[in-house]
């Protein structure tokens, strides 16, 4: 039961962040129609815009949009490229002094260096873990995702096959891996698989 309120709330903070994104995409649409029908003033530095403003405008666009994709996909390198846009925005903008822009860069260096040694597979995964003898079409349903199965398979049935033709013996940390998804054996039983972790791609 609180799987399944656990699994109902997710889908509500989707489709909330799917109705944010949607209300982002279409300000910043009208956005880039207003900077484009105003392009008309950039010989003007007077009049809004001039070219600084118009760099402005366009790093905010961006960082608009790469903010859309992190709502979207929640991957590290989402995130990673919001902050990257956001601190070049912030060096290339703003004049202030060289020691800004040289935090500025020390920044970068260190965002991809984290990006280089400390992202691994697991950030972007999700694993919920399930009875063995829950059916595969009801977790495909709740899940939106796409075990393969046939008539009123279990996941223990599933997971056993797969492993059986690829010749593992069913033991914690045994898995089996799909197109979209991985069957993971959880916990063992009477040297009977009780508990499966489903794991699957956040892309």
């Amino acid at each position: 039961m609180q799987q399944v309120i656990a699994n109902i709330l997710k889908k509500i903070t989707e489709f909330l962040e799917f109705v944010i994104s949607i209300m982002l995409a279409l300000g910043i649409i009208l956005l880039c129609f207003r900077i484009a029908v105003s392009l008309i003033h950039i010989p003007n530095l007077e009049v809004w815009p001039n070219y600084d403003d118009l760099l402005e405008n366009c790093f905010n666009l961006i960082i608009g949009v790469e903010l859309i994709r992190m709502m979207y996909y929640h991957t590290p390198d989402t995130v990673f490229e919001v902050l990257l846009f956001a601190i070049a925005r912030q060096i290339i903008t703003d004049h202030s002094s060289i020691w800004g822009s040289l935090v500025g860069v020390s920044a970068i260096a260190v965002l991809f260096a984290t990006r280089k040694y400390l992202f691994c597979e697991f950030d972007i995964s999700d694993a919920i873990i399930f009875r063995a003898s829950a059916r595969v079409k009801s977790i495909n349903t709740l899940l939106g995702i796409n075990i393969p199965y046939e008539n009123n398979d279990r996941l223990m049935d599933v997971l056993i096959r797969s492993l059986e033709s690829e010749n593992q013996v069913p033991r914690v940390g045994a898995c089996a891996y799909f197109t979209d998804v991985g069957l993971r054996v959880a916990k063992l039983h009477n040297e009977k698989i009780s508990r499966i972790e489903v794991i699957r791609s956040i892309h």
